[in-house]
């Protein structure tokens, strides 16, 4: 068992850093840095920001590649009781501007080349720019280390720690307000015991640091002892080089281990050190993995931002297939309810609904938005996922599908809602709804059902090139259908008539992965 004692985000740095000084604590290509070097590195940033006029509550962007300095930002930001707010660095100039805006940035970190670009377009000042002379220069300017202490002294674990953003239901993506003892306890839970690490682990992680997915591991490292191994640009050649020297992997997303597995340099690589793996996906695709390398112990999550990242992982001595199949049973202190999603009523084992939960992971609400607050939680406190899924006798939560509009490509959250806007904007467009296409690569791929206007035309590369440029790549329609006839009920468009359309109809064809998107201007 894990004790509840918990700490600020910034303490979770100091306490890791006065007990293994030495050791490493991070690896990103050939920037490399001890748990005693990044704490000082972190100081040193807070110390940046403090000479600008940063405060607690002060809101900083951080739209930066995965890189060291990333976290350097986003754990110095924290030591003020500023709070960070990870950006996609795939969203475009719409998509930040929006953030930007929305976060209310009082200061932007970004970095030189097009994600600077970008934010210029995005309608950015005074961001301060890695690999650009501004950075130097935002460094070389100090307050005082005193201060910087005494600012940190003063936040409290109830503080909201950081704003991090992910697409909801509707067109806009939702800021996620967490507090450091969501981010600290909930790195202890996955790191102590759910994911157990040790001092002097290496923890693959090749996964960006907008997410949850590498924020919470390397929680979990700080609460260890063990070092975080991430990487620039996800290659499946230079990873299993990576993998060769880690003892645990969280590559989440089958789309990353699959492409690992299936290199040709998998056979000749010694992955001897390697004992845990944490991946998520429907059991018939995770199910080979955990073949290919029998002597690991391959473990499943679930979770979402508004629950820390993770509220569940199966189990390290359950059978394979409760391990795939099952996300096991959720942390201590976590209550999960599976609800009728018409009446919110609970339902018996084993019978698939709404998977709701509350307790100490749950985050604030969603920033500046209080009516989605109020509609995500119901009388009882519980958080409404928007998931379909089911507890079995045991407790073990299986995740089945979701029940609210989203897609989710590659590991990402993708709101129809927000293709389908776009693509209303185009002249020739009337109506236009968006659903998930399978997709061997990315699980899912945005198809767009279109209804034209009258007398109007359009072709479906140019409604792919309309969404070019607009939103990120990977929200881009890989599939366009026209239509003069909706499948109705009632009032509604039945999308699950059209999901299963486009199912059928790649199927017939042949089809099992979607071309990459490419303008037909270039």
């Amino acid at each position: 068992m894990v004790d509840s004692a918990c700490w600020t985000l910034a303490d979770h740095v100091d306490r890791a850093a006065a007990r293994w000084p030495d050791t490493q604590a991070l690896e990103f290509g050939a920037d490399h840095a001890t748990f005693a070097q990044f704490a000082e590195r972190t100081i040193a940033f807070a110390r940046a920001l403090r000479a600008r006029g940063l405060a607690h509550g002060d809101r900083v962007g951080i739209l930066m590649p995965n890189i060291l300095d990333t976290l350097v930002a986003i754990y110095g930001t924290s030591r003020l009781g500023a709070i960070p707010v990870p950006i996609n660095n795939r969203f475009r100039a719409p998509e930040l501007a929006y953030v930007f805006e929305h976060a209310g940035i009082k200061q932007l970190i970004t970095a030189a080349g097009p994600l600077a670009k970008e934010a210029r377009a995005a309608g950015a000042q005074d961001a301060v720019v890695h690999g650009d002379p501004s950075w130097d220069a935002f460094l070389a300017e100090q307050a005082e280390a005193g201060e910087v202490a005494r600012m940190q002294r003063r936040i409290a674990i109830s503080d909201v720690a950081i704003l991090m953003y992910t697409s909801g239901t509707t067109a806009n993506p939702k800021g996620c307000r967490l507090s450091h003892e969501v981010l600290v306890r909930t790195g202890r839970v996955f790191g102590e015991q759910r994911f157990p690490m040790r001092h002097g682990d290496r923890q693959f992680n090749p996964l960006p640091l907008f997410h949850m997915a590498t924020i919470l591991p390397f929680n979990g490292c700080l609460a260890v002892g063990a070092t975080m191994v991430g990487m620039e640009h996800f290659e499946p050649g230079p990873a299993l080089e990576l993998l060769e020297t880690c003892t645990v992997a969280f590559p989440a997303f089958t789309l990353i281990w699959q492409a690992m597995l299936d290199h040709p340099a998998f056979e000749r690589t010694d992955l001897s050190k390697l004992r845990l793996v944490n991946v998520n996906g429907d059991p018939e695709i995770t199910r080979p993995f955990a073949a290919k390398l029998p002597h690991v112990t391959q473990i499943s999550p679930y979770g979402a931002t508004e629950g820390g990242g993770v509220i569940a992982l199966s189990h390290l001595d359950d059978p394979l297939e409760k391990r795939i199949g099952t996300a096991g049973r959720p942390f201590d202190g976590i209550e999960v309810r599976i609800a009728d999603p018409e009446t919110g009523e609970p339902l018996p084992p084993d019978t698939p609904g709404e998977i709701t939960y509350r307790g100490w992971a749950l985050f604030y609400g969603y920033h500046d938005d209080p009516e989605a607050t109020a509609k995500a939680f119901d009388a009882d406190g519980y958080f409404h996922s928007g998931d379909l899924g089911s507890l079995d006798a045991d407790g073990r939560l299986t995740y089945i599908g979701r029940l609210k509009d989203m897609l989710k490509v590659g590991g990402e959250n993708v709101a129809a809602a927000e293709i389908e806007g776009l693509l209303a904007k185009h002249p020739a467009v009337a109506v236009a709804q968006v659903v998930a296409a399978p997709d061997a690569r990315y699980d899912e791929v945005p198809c767009a059902y279109v209804e034209l206007r009258p007398g109007r035309q359009a072709t479906e590369e140019e409604l792919i090139e309309h969404c070019l440029g607009k939103i990120a790549t990977f929200k881009v329609p890989r599939y366009v259908r026209f239509v003069t006839e909706w499948p109705m009920s009632g009032t509604k468009i039945q999308k699950f008539v059209l999901r299963e359309r486009i199912a059928e109809e790649l199927r017939a064809a042949g089809i099992k992965q979607a071309e990459k998107v490419r303008s037909v201007r270039a």
